[in-house]
């Protein structure tokens, strides 16, 4: 009886740990001016699919209608609900995945008034990396940092036009 009580408290334990193994977050923020305001820019890029005009990428309605709890599906396979929204901002996640390490991954992206007539792209993403080895949290990086930025000067490009 002890062995088995001992067995099972080892057990509980190791199986805790690995549930619970430390977490290692990683934000990253990109942003740029635009010279048009604030309300304008959102209007031309802050559409919940807008990603497939500022950054190439298919983008579908799976659920809702734009608000909170509205879903998305980027390229066929990833899958971002909707889960924060203001006038001028939205935020998502991507839902865990049987069977893979689920990285909480977080985006934010905001059109914030700087002027009456000017304002700032602000993206945000943030992610949990302890799952990553050096290359390949370098390679996300990389991968992020070419997405936002280029996606941010797109954004500038449809923004100012006209």
């Amino acid at each position: 009886m002890y062995f088995q009580k001992t067995f099972l408290t080892l057990l509980t334990l190791t199986v805790s740990g690995m549930v619970l193994a430390q977490a290692d977050y990683h934000r990253m923020q990109f942003e740029i001016d635009i010279d048009k305001p604030a309300d304008e820019v959102w209007s031309k890029v802050g559409g919940y699919c807008d990603i497939s005009d500022w950054a190439g990428m298919e983008c579908e309605i799976t659920q809702g209608d734009g608000g909170l709890g509205t879903v998305r599906v980027i390229n066929g396979s990833i899958v971002e609900p909707l889960v924060g929204q203001t006038e001028l901002s939205y935020g998502y996640s991507q839902p865990a995945v049987e069977g893979e390490h689920y990285d909480l991954y977080h985006g934010y992206m905001e059109a914030r008034p700087v002027t009456d007539s000017t304002s700032k792209m602000i993206y945000t993403v943030m992610w949990d990396r302890s799952h990553e080895d050096e290359a390949t949290f370098q390679s996300n990086v990389e991968r992020r940092t070419n997405l936002f930025r280029g996606g941010l000067q797109k954004m500038k490009e449809i923004a100012e036009s006209q």
